[in-house]
This record gives structure tokens, sequence and C-alpha cells, in this order.
């Protein structure tokens, strides 16, 4: 698939959308907490792999590490344009009314304040250490492949993931609980800890 994709093959382009659009989609979703902006991370990023898709080597057996290095430096600029956007209607006046859809979204509260606890957490970390482990725990992409798509090599991946399952640890459960960053419990934390730590295990 690599020399048909370098060479333009709308076929092969088509199967690779097929083969991962899911992915680049989940990896947004969660990292953004919003489906528009995530469906918007998909096509943009198809549409860079296509305008980059002569850099695509033939190294490895799946082309997933190249699209996904594009994909985090998408979400990146959209994340960026979103902030922008936001702070700019923000500037404007507030409407008299607000719709009340409370009933729509109680079956989802539960789920909505996980993630969105997952996502502040996250946020504590810096910016490589929670890309490293979007990719890794959250894609599903092994220590190589995460190294691969950030251009770094696998010893920072195993660093990144070490800070990261250290800061993560209890800080889930602590931002479900309202509590500081210190003291609190862990077993949202443990959680997440144990995926990292089967995902390096596979990693080996």
């Amino acid at each position: 698939m690599h020399a048909r994709v370098r060479a333009g093959d709308p076929e092969a382009f088509r199967e690779l959308f097929r083969a991962h659009a899911g992915l680049v989609y989940g990896y947004a979703a969660r990292a953004t907490g919003d489906p528009s902006l995530a469906e918007d991370v998909v096509s943009l990023t198809f549409l860079e792999a296509w305008r980059l898709r002569a850099r695509l080597r033939d190294e490895g057996e799946t082309p997933r590490p190249w699209l996904m290095g594009i994909a985090v430096n998408v979400l990146r600029n959209a994340t960026r344009a979103k902030r922008r956007h936001e702070r700019a209607m923000a500037r404007l006046p507030v409407a008299d009314t607000v719709p009340d859809f409370a009933d729509e979204v109680v079956g989802r509260l539960a789920d909505a304040r996980r993630l969105a606890a997952a996502r502040a957490a996250l946020d504590r970390l810096s910016k490589t250490d929670r890309e490293t482990f979007m990719l890794v725990v959250w894609s599903g992409l092994s220590q190589v492949e995460t190294a691969e798509a950030l251009g770094v090599r696998v010893g920072t991946v195993r660093s990144r993931l070490f800070r990261a399952r250290r800061r993560l640890r209890g800080l889930v459960d602590r931002e479900l609980a309202g509590e500081p960053s210190t003291g609190g419990g862990q077993q949202e934390g443990d959680r997440l800890v144990s995926a990292i730590r089967s995902n390096e295990e596979m990693s080996r």
C-alpha cells in the first residue's frame, strides 16, 4: 500500500481512509470532547496526508504511525484555532435566555464527567507526555509506532509514559471529587495506569 499511496492511487487512499479514519477520530474525540471538531480533524488529517503522500516511507507494515503523526499536528492547530474562536465568542453579548436541555443529557452525565475528568487530568501533563499517553493508551499504538509518529526515540516514549503514569495516579478521581491535586482517590487513575502498564508490556 505504501508505494500506491505515494503514487497517488485513489483506491489505495480510500483503503487508507477506511482502515484508519476511526483511529484518527477516536484520538481527536477523546482529546477534545468535541465530536464536530474531531470530524474536522479527520478530514484535515487525510487532506494533509494526501498532500504529504510522497513522504510516506516503506518502513513498517502499516502507515498508521505516519498518519497519526500528521493527526497530532493537525489536532494541535485545530485546538489553537478553537481556543481563538472561543475567546472571540466570549467577547460577544450574552443571550437573554438559554435553552433548557438538561433532560436530554441527564443520562449521559456520568460518562461526560468521567471523560471531562480524564481530560482535566491529562491537561496537568506536559504536551509531549500527554500526546504520548494518548497515542499509546487511547489509540493503541505500540511504543515503536508512537516513537515514529512523534519523531522521537523509543526510550523517550518510555520515559514520557513513566512520567505520565506517575502523574496520573489518582488525578482523575480527584477531578471527579472536585479535590485539589494532592490527596484523594485512585480508582480511575489506577485504571489508566494499568492501561499504560499493559501497553508497555505488549510493546517490549
